[in-house]
């Protein structure tokens, strides 16, 4: 019932596997990613949807859409997942995010870096809704992750990836409780 999209080592979707989350189908928009092996690992079947192997990303979401729906995900959830998704490709499902900042502040590609570049003595992370924006869409959890004087990119990563870990799969249970109502 849960499609996951991931782009790298597929850390997150370790998480929701390991919390006995309904995954049944994993897509990346790269080959040969440590995640796709987890997946695999899981049994859990895999897809590939490269960007260059499609006429645009509207076409290639559609494709990945397809083959998420004929996998009978209801849910997509994408995991460290790098390419915004299109039009044709929300219309067709609801999708959660998980970025490593206190949305809005931070919206997009290296958050940690820019909260580290504003002097920030914290960040954290937000699950949200998707929509066509950038990290715009309505917030379901957030959780602060402080940034101590001496902290670089990767020690503050490490401190997030383990509130992610967490925040991910409740996110994702709410939802299928039913008590998510955005």
């Amino acid at each position: 019932m849960i499609g996951v999209l991931v782009s790298g080592t597929g850390t997150n979707l370790q998480a929701l596997i390991d919390d006995g989350l309904p995954v049944t189908a994993v897509a990346s928009n790269k080959g040969g990613v440590r995640a796709l092996t987890r997946a695999e690992q899981a049994g859990i079947p895999t897809g590939v949807f490269e960007l260059e192997q499609f006429e645009s990303r509207e076409a290639r979401d559609r494709a990945m859409a397809t083959w998420l729906e004929e996998q009978e995900v209801e849910l997509v959830v994408c995991a460290g997942y790098m390419h915004l998704l299109t039009t044709a490709f929300l219309e067709r499902f609801r999708a959660i995010n998980v970025h490593p900042s206190l949305l809005p502040a931070f919206p997009g590609m290296d958050a940690v870096e820019q909260a580290l570049a504003a002097g920030m003595d914290e960040t954290g992370v937000t699950i949200h809704f998707l929509d066509e924006g950038v990290d715009s869409g309505p917030v379901i959890l957030q959780e602060s992750v402080p940034v101590e004087p001496h902290d670089t990119a990767e020690t503050v990563y490490e401190r997030i990836r383990a509130v992610e870990h967490r925040l991910l799969p409740q996110a994702v249970r709410l939802y299928l409780a039913g008590a998510l109502t955005s």
